[in-house]
């Protein structure tokens, strides 16, 4: 029986910062900044050592990371990194995401990973009619009747293959091929700081895809709570049909 996921997103890993304890660097980092944001703004120190923080109106770390952010010198974002879990997408979403070619990603093997039911994401637009709902479940309830029956039949013919787990995973990888494209995956996503707002002012966009959004505004709430001086910037909006889009005047 075809189960629907929902989208769940997870913070794994964050950058810890561990400043020089060297009396020559007279630099102290900010009580309120988190690790990432303090060492956004000591790489930019670095680069004109004005560790004495000379400019009063950016001595404040948000104020630094703010005039980062105005005067276009993103490079220094590259420093700090998160790690996102993502759950609940569908395949043909996944594809999407891995375009992203700056980031690092590892995701859930079709090949080796075997679930019994018909896990997938139903799109946005379907959700809310009840025909359209049952026609896409129909679809991938029957779609997981035949990859089973295929399973069955290429385990059995490659019954003489000695080793069970090259048995397995040749037939499915060869029986994966009638999953849907609506099909749950689950990844695992790192990038820095300047590839995440990359990400998520291109795919944040009211144009972008519907469930590519969601997931885009979600990963940025979660960047927000982790370094709210370096995201702040992006404005979260409900849309006319009840999602969400978030848009930056730096992105």
């Amino acid at each position: 029986m075809a189960t629907s996921k929902n989208l769940k997103v997870d913070l794994l890993a964050a950058t810890q910062f561990f400043p020089p304890q060297d009396p020559e660097i007279n630099w102290q980092a900010d009580s309120s900044a988190t690790d990432a944001e303090s060492l956004v703004e000591f790489a930019g120190r670095a680069c004109y050592e004005t560790f004495a923080k000379p400019n009063p109106h950016t001595a404040a770390n948000d104020a630094y990371l703010h005039h980062i952010m105005e005067v276009g010198h993103t490079a220094l974002l590259e420093h700090a990194t998160a790690t996102l879990y993502i759950r609940g997408i569908s395949r043909s979403v996944s594809h999407e995401l891995v375009r992203h070619r700056h980031f690092s990603f590892s995701q859930l093997s079709q090949r080796f990973v075997h679930s019994g039911d018909a896990q997938f994401v139903m799109p946005d637009a379907v959700a809310g009619d009840e025909e359209l709902s049952r026609l896409v479940e129909q679809a991938v309830d029957d779609s997981r009747f035949i990859y089973n029956e295929l399973l069955a039949a290429l385990e059995e013919r490659l019954f003489g293959e000695p080793n069970a787990l090259l048995r397995k995973k040749q037939a499915r990888q060869a029986a994966r091929a009638v999953l849907p494209n609506a099909t749950e995956s689950r990844i695992v996503v790192t990038g820095n700081y300047r590839t995440w707002r990359h990400f998520i002012g291109a795919r944040a966009s009211e144009h972008a895809d519907v469930e590519m959004r969601s997931l885009a505004v979600e990963c940025l709430r979660l960047l927000q709570k982790q370094a709210p001086s370096l995201f702040s910037d992006f404005y979260i909006s409900a849309l006319s049909d009840g999602t969400y889009m978030a848009a930056s005047p730096y992105a």
